[in-house]
């Protein structure tokens, strides 16, 4: 029960930080997605079901505090927590790069689906352009705060090492 609290609030925190934060997280314009990296990082440690339930409660607060219709942030998240937690079972995730490299194909792919969502809806906007503007920037971004923000969560829930679940 305890641990599924801290699991809650850690969620709840890095959203609060991404929404209340976002001129003092940004560089160049570019936000990195904190909930991102913590799905990815549950997916790696706790399989896809942890990371899809990081994604329904990072996405909604992310939807919420976004203005955007409720959902959209969601559906992007669990499904990258799905694919992320598939392939992490696959993967050696002991070295930082491969985290970082999991949390940069996890950004790439949540911001594609993200911008396929609002294309369909609205495709006056446009879907090349913001891809190629805001998100591939944002999840290099988000890659290069990975190794932090996993020592940090490794810190809080107090785990020696971040092994995938089953190793």
């Amino acid at each position: 029960m305890a641990r599924n609290l801290i699991w809650f609030a850690v969620i709840v925190t890095a959203a609060l930080l991404q929404a209340t934060w976002p001129d003092r997280l940004k560089f160049q314009q570019v936000l990195p997605d904190l909930c991102l990296i913590l799905v990815v990082y549950f997916a790696i440690a706790d399989g896809e079901e942890r990371a899809m339930f990081t994604g329904v409660v990072g996405g909604i607060y992310q939807d919420v505090a976004s203005n955007t219709v409720l959902g959209h942030h969601v559906l992007c998240l669990v499904c990258v927590g799905y694919a992320v937690g598939r392939i992490a079972t696959r993967l050696v995730t002991e070295h930082p790069a491969v985290k970082a490299g999991l949390v940069f194909v996890a950004g790439l792919t949540h911001g594609a689906l993200f911008q396929s969502v609002l294309y369909i809806q609205n495709p006056d906007n446009g879907f090349i352009y913001p891809l190629a503007t805001l998100t591939a920037p944002a999840a290099f971004y988000t890659a290069l705060l990975t190794p932090f923000v996993f020592f940090m969560v490794n810190w809080i829930l107090r785990r020696p090492l971040l092994m995938p679940k089953g190793a």
